[in-house]
């Protein structure tokens, strides 16, 4: 393994940019913009890193490629930055650099930008006035728009990532209208998705989409008050969940409490069912539903909706574990761990390439032959996006001796794009385009092959169909995107 240490002094920043991997040459082709995760925190009298250290690693599952951690302290802020997992990028005397009773963190899984230390957040820019870190999770849809805009008056770009033109956006429009102004107006033309955390100079903001796609919370800690994508951030460092931020609002965090500066109202939200279904922490309350119970009911409703007579009901681990708890409680069929997992193995969805991927499931996973061998086997899984990985599994249960192996699905078919943060680009990628469920099935050498109904879904959520984001099993979008259909119009003509 190389390691590379390279060090930018900025204006007043400190930056620390640690490259702890060779860089992939097949990365640098990758798509724009990331699903990430992302924290922040203020403290009466103590620093914040190990705060935001703890919090990150509680979020390691929103990302694995790098991460970030961003304070001020001494009318400069100090960002270090780096590739790989969160323990492989700080050490302690990294955390002990950082000083400050406020700062931000991120953890970053690329989707477009590339993995490189360049696209790792937090951002960090400045202006005459202040010093701005960004964190962002999610995806900004009209980015080459804000691109040309801030090109045309002059700004230049370091990175290809979404939040650096969020990051010199928000510049702008304080330099122009002062700071809370300021932010209003940068965040009313951003369309997409988008969980910010900002830092401005020894301010702390936590801003949300109008629709509030991707998930932030709010906490108190001992001596404080913080913001984090999900809650189990505050539970990995003793401290207390409070509320989600609401779709629209802008909160400034405070030593003290929260004050909110402005709501940017909608009438109905567009909650992403995919992390209910997959990305979020089973043990996290997102938008006041507990992840777990929701996996729980969607396999009861799958049992109901593709009962079938078995001998065990298996989980993929982990992302699979509730939903087959759920199916085997209504089904009656015994719970069974047909499949250990490698605990030191990346989450293989957002592994950077089809191709590691698919080389991982085998050290992943491995077979428990004494459920599997000559059972009739109820196979239980989040999703299946591509297909690869479930073809693989299949196969190991068949090769241990599973007479039978019936694939029950958690999310409807996946059959349009994600444009709003998750790495599901191009409608070739997945395996149920124009295929049929018995295609589907042969395809992956299943003996029957059921998926959860999108009513199933959304009765499992347990929030409205109108507030959720179900665009990559519809095709129809929750904001205007160019080429696709947005929810709600009856033909692509209308909008």
């Amino acid at each position: 393994m190389v390691i590379v240490h390279i060090i930018f002094i900025q204006r007043g920043a400190h930056t620390v940019d640690t490259l702890r991997r060779e860089e992939d040459p097949i990365l640098g082709q990758r798509r724009r913009n990331e699903y990430c995760g992302v924290s922040g925190f203020i403290s009466e009298s103590s620093s914040v890193s190990h705060f935001l250290y703890f919090s990150l690693r509680a979020l390691q599952h929103r990302g694995q490629e790098s991460a970030g951690i961003a304070t001020y302290s001494n009318k400069r802020i100090i960002l270090i930055r780096g590739m790989g997992l969160v323990h492989e990028v700080f050490k302690i005397e990294d955390l002990n650099k950082l000083k400050g009773n406020v700062g931000i963190g991120h953890v970053r899984y690329s989707t477009t930008g590339g993995s490189k230390i360049e696209n790792a957040q937090p951002i960090y820019i400045y202006t005459p006035e202040h010093e701005i870190s960004v964190a962002h999770n999610g995806e900004i849809v009209n980015v080459e728009e804000l691109k040309s805009f801030l090109s045309h008056i002059g700004s230049a770009f370091t990175t290809r990532a979404d939040s650096e033109i969020i990051a010199r956006l928000i510049s702008y429009e304080i330099t122009k209208h002062g700071l809370i102004e300021g932010i209003k107006n940068a965040v009313r033309k951003l369309r997409g998705s988008f969980s910010l955390v900002l830092l401005i100079d020894d301010r702390l903001f936590a801003i949300r989409d109008p629709l509030g796609i991707r998930p932030l919370t709010l906490g108190k800690m001992d001596g404080g008050y913080g913001v984090a994508s999900e809650s189990i951030a505050f539970d990995s460092i003793g401290g207390k969940f409070i509320r989600d931020v609401s779709p629209g609002e802008i909160v400034e965090i405070m030593k003290d409490g929260f004050y909110t500066h402005h709501v940017f109202k909608k009438k109905h939200k567009a909650h992403c069912m995919f992390e209910y279904v997959y990305f979020s922490r089973a043990d996290s309350i997102i938008d006041g539903k507990c992840v777990y119970e929701v996996r729980k009911n969607i396999g009861r409703i799958l049992a109901k909706e593709h009962s079938v007579i078995a001998d065990y009901v298996v989980p993929v681990p982990d992302s699979g574990r509730a939903h087959a708890i759920g199916y085997s409680e209504e089904s009656g069929i015994p719970y069974g761990e047909g499949l250990m997992k490698n605990r030191y193995v990346e989450r293989t969805f957002i592994l950077p390439s089809q191709e590691s991927r698919v080389k991982e499931i085998t050290m992943k996973l491995n077979p428990v032959k004494s459920v599997v061998k000559g059972r009739r086997i109820v196979l239980v899984d989040d999703s299946i996006v591509r297909g690869n990985t479930m073809r693989k599994i299949v196969k190991m249960l068949k090769d241990a001796g599973a007479r039978e192996v019936h694939v029950r699905i958690g999310s409807p078919p996946i059959i349009a794009p994600c444009y709003l943060g998750i790495d599901m680009k191009t409608r070739d990628q997945f395996i149920a385009t124009n295929r049929s469920l018995e295609e589907i099935r042969k395809i992956i050498g299943a003996d029957s092959l059921g998926y959860i109904s999108i009513d199933g879904l959304v009765e499992a959520i347990g929030i409205p169909r109108e507030d959720l984001c179900l665009g990559c099993l519809t095709g129809r979008y929750p904001v205007p995107i160019k080429g696709e259909k947005i929810r709600y119009q009856s033909d692509l003509e209308e909008f």
